[in-house]
């Protein structure tokens, strides 16, 4: 277990005489957590395995807030695990508070929260680093919502409580690991999170608990003058008290490593001089390469930035020469690995960013080729000294002397060395070296490797993640820690990054090849040699008398700060600086002036930029009367050019104050939002595109679509229901002109009570039939046709007849079908209108209902006669046929529907074959007759075979004739009918005077009025857009039917070309707009301010607030879903049943269905990128036909702002004046020429060449934000 948790092997006999304090931890538990608890939650009972001074610590801990001051190894976070346990009935699940667990680093974080996991039965989430990308409140409260304990760095928990994610009174417990971060003077996110949100005097406030191996921290800290102070001070800042065990009560649990201090001489055999010719040498090198950066480096800034990295560079390699010494070796590229001679290649090879990592210096922008050319002349100073000693490798014992290594070096080596016996004896031994500096580190680590004499090692190095140092990623770093532990590394070569928290319990051997700098570092580097019989050994210049007395002091520091914590001396503490805070009434956010420099660097990097340009705020100080003044010039792009701090006692303050400033001032000018954040993390996300195709790939509400009601349009609504006597529609005749002309088509006219407009009236449809076929319709109006009472009954029943013979005709089979009876449910129709046969008089230009043609078909035997229906009975024999259903005329047979039970098939008889009877030769078989071929198919016999046969074509089914069935370069082709004789006795007449002809053309009227009522609705919208803005009159209206069309509904149009120039403009609309009124806002703003308007989300948005969505057709057009009047639609929708019906239409559609039930209420499912597309079609709609004028008063009845002031335009040309003085440096008339364009405003082209990394020009930059327009 981490942090020396005892093992489950404590007996019960240990703990028993302390059940009091088990007892009181019980009592602390709510009942209805004891009474919740299942049988894992009390497996994971931490007090099982707590030793008696963890219990006591977490009883104090209960009372009151306190610091744990105990040793590495001695169960600290088992102590915190005890308390969250004591306290989970304020954490546990429905409570909405929770437990805050903080530690300094990314690895003690994963640590920490695999103990917590493993400790208690909480719901435990891990946030560090980028391990989870929160920007929004809504994913906080989720994640909040979500666990009882988070683990975390301080760096997001002031991040969170700065920017209102999380508020101090949601935290019932807060516990700080290494709290000894938490220093006064300090700007460590710890002593920030205490200093500006924790107030000890506010009703709710977390229970705080600490946690350390060292009170104390930094140089001085335990000094005698400064030790009550800094331990008093710890205790102010986090308002809690310290408290530790007697060493008497751990020594049972702990086990101390032995202190070994080992003398090596940095002038012995004569050296020192040799390091300080080297030094001299490099020293020349270094001078010479600073002397040709005034030749070769123009700019100042890289001049110093490069010559800062050069000293550098300088130094570490010096400082490695003396700590390591040289050694030889022919091979020019092991110079390279290995400072001294040996790390050139780290330095000269690495990634630059590395580089400057690696020797700790600012990666600002250098001339890498003089620092290159030191490299190359330094080891090739190396590397003559080599070659003349004729060493070759480190396998040679001719290297292990000075100089090659420095006595140092050799001291280490004889200590590991020695120490290969034990690893002999010792299950997996590890040990860890620390160093003080990253390029040691890898130094050493890259020697210790190649020496054969030591190969029982297994080396690595370890170093802290930075952000230029790619070889140690934080994933590298887990991997090289879990190697440690699992023992397949047994030595590590680390960094301070060791001393905290790595928790590896085989280490039995610590070196401090670097001396530490503080007692904590002393302490904390002394805790990871957790073995029995450890060690922990110092390597100590004999020749320095500060060196040798450093471990004593630390020794002694070290039993002071334990006498002053069991016996205070004094309550004085440091004052702590009074800390300036920003903060937003509206939302509770407020920034200290310390994060406020965090914070300023964040919202400069969202800022526009590219690999030319890394934007970043310049700080520039100077020293006037009042004090220091901190300047700070923004980059070129920001809306700000310049803050100056008010005079401070120090840079630091300066610094500060000049932030702070910067911050409020973004705020008021809407850089930054209310939870001052950059605009930009606080955008809504734009909504994925969503479409049938990529459902399983689409997140939340956006991979599904929503239930919208289609548009009924208004003509088809009207009804004639009420009317009392005399029904009057207005008439259009449906013209049918086929090409070729190969059908005969029946004429048909189209009754409605409301007259239709217009467009509507012109609308000319060319249906494509199979071939290449096709059949151009269109609409001629006749004026009104009065009905009376019977005759509109009649005409209903008709429409009724006809729409189940070609769409529901398996009624017919039966010997009744009744006609009327849902007259009822026609009240309830969503259509009125009537198609009805009509007779054409031309001349006297009249169109008048074929009421023959309607009463004969209606008094057909299948229907219940009408009163005055009359048959002729008997029929003479030589002018009727056996049918079987009876004996009926020929007259009546012919050109009428009739059913073939044997197949089971209906059929248009058109006439009777004289010419063929049942005795005839079959056209199938040629041989056979028709008699012959039904007894072998159907083993039927016929009982009349010498009846005439009736020549009969099958009914056909309906199809869409709306989308392409026509090719390129196809000419269209007569087609051929297919006609088959049928004996009439096999035969049932079901309706009388149905002939082909009116079944052609009745399968062409589905198609016509799908068509027609969805001009109708492009048209209505049309007509309402016209009342809020006239330029809506000048379009067409099939235009508005293209913009509503989607490509699902695989017409001949669609809204694809409208949409993408819709989109276009839109675009364009809205950046013009924001950029004549935002002239402050660069460019990131400005896209950010575009995108919230035209992303799906909002055109979404507005669609559905001006109730676009119920003109847009999305569904391709499905005959069998026809529904007109006399064929109401099956499934009622209501309240009760709109849920079960439409999820089974959404699963339906899921599973792939191309089309959708259709519902009563013209329900269909549509997404909402589909709306927000139609809504850029429309706009692209109205440029096409009315212009920008009509586009622009679209959006702004929309919701969108888009227009602007004449006087804002003539700013923005008189502004780029001030660039006009660049011309001395651009050739404007040849830009000109080569543009083909000659400007007014010269400055506006010259903006448009103006990087935003040009920064000798005053005015800002506007290159970016033209690019944005």
């Amino acid at each position: 277990m981490p942090d020396g948790e005892s093992s489950s092997a404590t007996s019960s006999a240990e703990l028993e005489p302390h059940l009091s304090v088990a007892e009181y931890l019980l009592q602390n538990l709510s009942l209805s957590e004891v009474k919740d608890h299942d049988d894992q939650a009390v497996k994971k009972d931490p007090k099982k395995i707590a030793r008696r001074y963890q219990l006591e610590l977490c009883k104090k801990a209960l009372e009151e807030n306190i610091i744990v001051y105990l040793g590495t190894g001695c169960g600290k976070t088992h102590i915190a695990v005890l308390l969250m346990h004591a306290m989970g009935h304020l954490i546990r699940k429905p409570q909405k508070n929770i437990c805050i667990f903080l530690a300094p680093t990314v690895a003690l974080v994963h640590q920490q929260g695999k103990v917590i996991e493993d400790s208690t039965d909480f719901k435990v989430g891990i946030f560090c680093g980028s391990s989870k990308r929160l920007k929004r409140h809504h994913d906080w409260e989720q994640e909040i919502g979500q666990h009882e304990v988070l683990v975390m760095t301080p760096q997001i928990l002031l991040h969170n409580l700065s920017h209102c994610f999380i508020r101090m009174d949601m935290i019932s417990l807060l516990i700080f690991d290494e709290c000894h971060h938490a220093q006064v003077k300090s700007n460590h996110p710890y002593a920030e999170i205490m200093k500006v949100f924790y107030k000890n005097n506010s009703k709710s406030v977390p229970r705080i608990f600490g946690m350390t191996a060292s009170p104390v921290v930094g140089k001085g800290a335990s000094s005698e003058a400064n030790l009550s102070k800094s331990i008093n001070s710890l205790e102010q800042i986090l308002d809690a008290k310290v408290y530790t065990v007697e060493d008497r009560e751990l020594q049972s649990f702990v086990t101390n490593a032995t202190i070994s201090v080992y003398h090596y001489s940095s002038v012995a055999n004569g050296t020192d001089s040799l390091y300080t010719t080297y030094h001299a040498d490099l020293d020349l090198i270094k001078y010479q390469c600073i002397a040709s950066l005034g030749r070769n480096v123009e700019d100042h800034q890289k001049r110093m930035n490069t010559k800062k990295l050069l000293n550098r560079i300088h130094e570490n390699v010096v400082f490695c020469l003396r700590n390591l010494g040289i050694w030889g070796g022919l091979q020019v590229r092991l110079l390279y690995y290995i400072l001294s001679s040996h790390a050139s290649h780290i330095l000269l090879r690495g990634d630059r960013s590395e580089r400057h990592e690696l020797v700790e210096a600012e990666g600002n922008s250098s001339d890498d080729s003089v620092c290159d050319k030191y490299l190359s002349q330094a080891a090739e100073l190396f590397n003559s000294h080599l070659k003349g000693d004729g060493v070759s490798d480190l396998s040679s014992m001719e290297i292990m002397r000075e100089p090659f290594f420095s006595s140092k070096l050799l001291c280490l080596v004889q200590i590991l060395s020695s120490f290969r016996l034990a690893i002999k004896m010792q299950q997996n031994p590890k040990c860890i070296i620390f160093v003080n500096r990253i390029v040691t580190a890898r130094s050493l680590s890259y020697i210790l490797k190649k020496l054969k004499l030591l190969t029982q090692w297994r080396s690595d190095f370890l170093v802290g993640v930075h952000a230029g140092l790619k070889s140690m990623s934080r994933k590298t770093m887990n991997i090289i820690v879990e190697k440690f532990r699992s023992g397949e590394l047994n030595l590590l070569v680390a960094t301070k990054v060791g001393e905290e928290g790595l928790d590896i319990q085989t280490c039995c051997l610590v070196i401090r090849f670097d001396l530490p700098e503080t007692v904590a570092s002393f302490i904390q580097s002394r805790g990871r040699a957790r073995m029995p019989q450890s060690e922990y050994a110092f390597l100590v210049d004999s020749d320095n008398k500060k060196d040798l007395d450093l471990i004593d002091g630390f020794e002694k520091d070290e039993c002071r700060m334990n006498m002053e914590i069991a016996d205070r001396t004094s309550t004085e503490t440091y004052i702590i600086p009074e800390e300036r805070i920003f903060r937003v009434d509206s939302s509770g956010a407020s920034v200290s002036s310390g994060y406020s420099i965090s914070l300023l660097h964040q919202y400069c990097s969202k800022l526009p930029h590219d690999e030319y340009f890394d934007p970043k705020p310049s700080f520039y100080y100077f020293d006037e009367k009042d004090g220091i003044v901190c300047h700070i010039i923004f980059p070129s792009n920001a809306p700000i050019h310049l803050i100056v701090s008010s005079p401070q006692l120090s840079m630091e303050a300066s610094k500060k104050d000049a932030c702070l400033k910067a911050i409020q001032e973004l705020y008021e000018i809407g850089s930054l939002s209310d939870c001052l954040l950059p605009k930009q993390e606080t955008t809504e996300p734009e909504e994925k595109d969503s479409s049938p195709s990529n459902t399983d790939g689409c997140e939340e509400d956006n991979s599904r679509g929503e239930l919208h009601q289609m548009l009924v349009p208004s003509p088809f609504r009207k009804s004639w229901i009420n009317e009392e006597k005399i029904v009057h529609l207005n008439s259009y005749y449906i013209k049918f002109c086929p090409s070729p002309e190969d059908r005969v088509y029946k004429k048909f006219g189209l009754f409605i009570m409301t007259c239709l407009p217009a467009e509507a009236e012109k609308l000319e449809l060319d249906l494509h039939l199979a071939h290449g076929r096709s059949v151009m319709t269109s609409f001629v109006p006749f004026g009104v046709v009065e009905f009376d009472k019977d005759e509109i009954k009649m005409a209903e029943r008709f429409q009724e007849m006809f729409l189940k013979i070609i769409l529901d005709r398996s009624e017919f089979v039966s010997d009744l079908v009744t006609l009327g009876k849902g007259a009822e449910s026609h009240n309830g129709s969503s259509t009125f209108y009537l198609m009805l046969p009509v007779v054409l008089q031309e001349y006297e230009n009249i169109m008048t209902v074929d009421w023959k043609t309607v009463r004969r078909c209606l008094c057909s035997p299948i229907f219940k006669p009408p009163p005055d229906a009359v048959y002729q009975k008997p029929y003479p024999s030589d002018s009727s046929l056996q049918l079987a259903n009876g004996k009926r005329s020929i007259r009546d047979v012919e050109n009428s529907l009739v059913y073939a039970k044997h197949k089971k098939l209906f059929y248009f008889v058109t006439n009777v074959n004289h010419e063929k009877n049942g005795l005839s030769p079959s056209k199938d078989s040629g041989t056979s007759s028709y008699a012959d071929d039904l007894l072998e198919k159907f083993s039927i016999h016929l009982k009349h075979p010498e009846q005439r046969l009736l020549h009969a074509k099958p009914v056909f089914n309906l199809h869409n004739l709306l989308h392409n069935r026509k090719y390129e370069d196809t000419e269209p082709q007569e087609l051929e009918e297919f006609f088959v004789d049928l004996p009439p006795e096999l035969c049932e007449l079901k309706v009388v005077g149905f002939s082909k002809d009116m079944g052609s053309s009745i399968s062409l009227l589905p198609s016509v009025m799908h068509r027609l009522g969805n001009l109708l609705v492009a048209i209505e919208l049309k007509q309402m857009l016209s009342r809020f803005f006239p330029e809506a009159a000048e379009i067409n209206s099939h235009t508005i039917l293209e913009a509503l069309t989607t490509e699902k509904c695989q017409e001949r149009f669609s809204l694809e070309r409208l949409e993408v120039l819709g989109d276009a403009f839109l675009k364009f609309a809205v950046a013009r707009h924001f950029f004549l009124t935002c002239d402050s806002l660069h460019e990131g703003d400005l896209t950010a301010r575009r995108s919230n308007v035209v992303n799906n989300s909002n055109l979404y948005k507005l669609a559905l607030k001006r109730n676009l969505q119920v003109y847009i057709r999305d569904q391709a057009f499905d005959p069998c879903q026809f529904y007109a009047f006399g064929r109401p639609c099956p499934i009622v929708c209501n309240n009760e049943t709109e849920e079960s019906i439409h999820s089974c239409l959404n699963s339906v559609k899921e599973q792939g269905s191309s089309t959708e039930i259709q519902c009563n209420k013209n329900h269909h499912w549509v997404y909402r990128k589909t709306i927000a597309d139609a809504v850029e079609a429309l706009v692209g709609a109205f440029i096409v036909d009315s212009g920008f004028k009509a586009a622009i008063a679209f959006l702004t009845w929309l919701g969108i702002q888009v227009s602007f002031e004449a006087s804002q335009l003539i700013n923005v040309c008189r502004g780029s004046v001030g660039y006009v003085p660049l011309s001395a440096d651009v050739n404007i008339l040849s830009l000109e020429d080569k543009l083909g364009y000659h400007f007014i405003h010269k400055g506006l082209l010259l903006q448009a060449f103006v990087h935003p990394s040009y920064n000798k020009h005053g005015g800002g930059c506007y290159q970016a934000r033209l690019l944005y327009c």
